[in-house]
């Protein structure tokens, strides 16, 4: 069942939203050749807890870290380590989420380590630009599938593959609400979009195959190839006029601040 929020709670998830972008803007400053991906699981929390937050990842399911620490061909679900050490050339996905009075934001980005390869920026830029070319699909009237559609229509062009087994999905009061948001599909299926659904668009683009596994630890995805992957994510409500980021960082803020030249 789908949950369309009232104007009140569409203000609650915009400054949970807002604190989850400050964040990232704290964290990826840390993110350097050397740290520890457990050293920036401590680092957001702490930020989250002092903004009056609770990390909603933290032992969700069972889920041992703040944030899911998922570095070259680890796709989502990297658990936060001491012993996993970032290096020059790395990329990494964080992705987090928070609860700021009862209401959620979730989101992800992907990080170059250092100096990366042209192979890996241009992954990262791909991915980038399937979610926001994805999310200006969420406008009352269209169809679900229409965001579904746009990624992989991105990720082909770039000659990538997306992630069939997961996707995003509805968010309020809880992180994972209906409906499930395919990152591939076709367009015009699905429910009909209507002001104040609130939906996690998330982008998982693969450098090769589509195929997966799982790591040992139950958590952690990976391509089946090796080849690197990336995850880029932001929590999004639909107005009258359009539909609107409620997780903006220094990213989003650049994209919004070129649209609107």
């Amino acid at each position: 069942m789908i949950y369309i929020k009232t104007d009140s709670e569409i203000q609650k998830m915009i400054e949970a939203g807002k604190i989850l972008g400050q964040c990232f803007d704290f964290l990826k400053e840390h993110i350097k050749p050397g740290i520890s991906t457990w050293e920036l699981d401590h680092l957001a929390e702490k930020f989250l807890k002092h903004h009056h937050c609770i990390p909603s990842f933290k032992n969700y399911e069972g889920y041992p870290g703040s944030i899911c620490a998922s570095v070259n061909d680890v796709l989502i679900h990297g658990i936060p380590s001491k012993d996993i050490i970032l290096k020059e050339g790395d990329i990494i996905s964080i992705d987090m989420g928070n609860i700021y009075h009862g209401y959620q934001a979730d989101a992800a980005r992907t990080y170059g380590v250092g100096e990366i390869s042209k192979e890996a920026q241009r992954l990262i830029e791909c991915t980038q630009k399937c979610f926001f070319e994805a999310y200006q699909q969420a406008k009352v009237g269209n169809h679900l599938s229409d965001i579904s559609a746009k990624i992989s229509d991105v990720a082909s062009e770039y000659g990538y593959s997306t992630t069939k087994e997961y996707g995003g999905h509805g968010i309020g009061k809880e992180m994972h609400e209906d409906p499930f948001i395919f990152n591939y599909g076709e367009k015009g299926h699905g429910v009909i979009l209507r002001r104040n659904m609130c939906l996690a668009i998330e982008p998982m683009i693969h450098q090769g195959s589509d195929k997966i596994r799982q790591l040992d630890d139950g958590w952690g995805v990976a391509s089946e190839d090796g080849k690197l992957t990336c995850h880029f994510e932001n929590t999004i409500y639909i107005d009258n006029d359009g539909p609107h980021i409620t997780t903006i960082d220094s990213i989003v803020e650049g994209y919004l601040s070129n649209v609107e030249r």
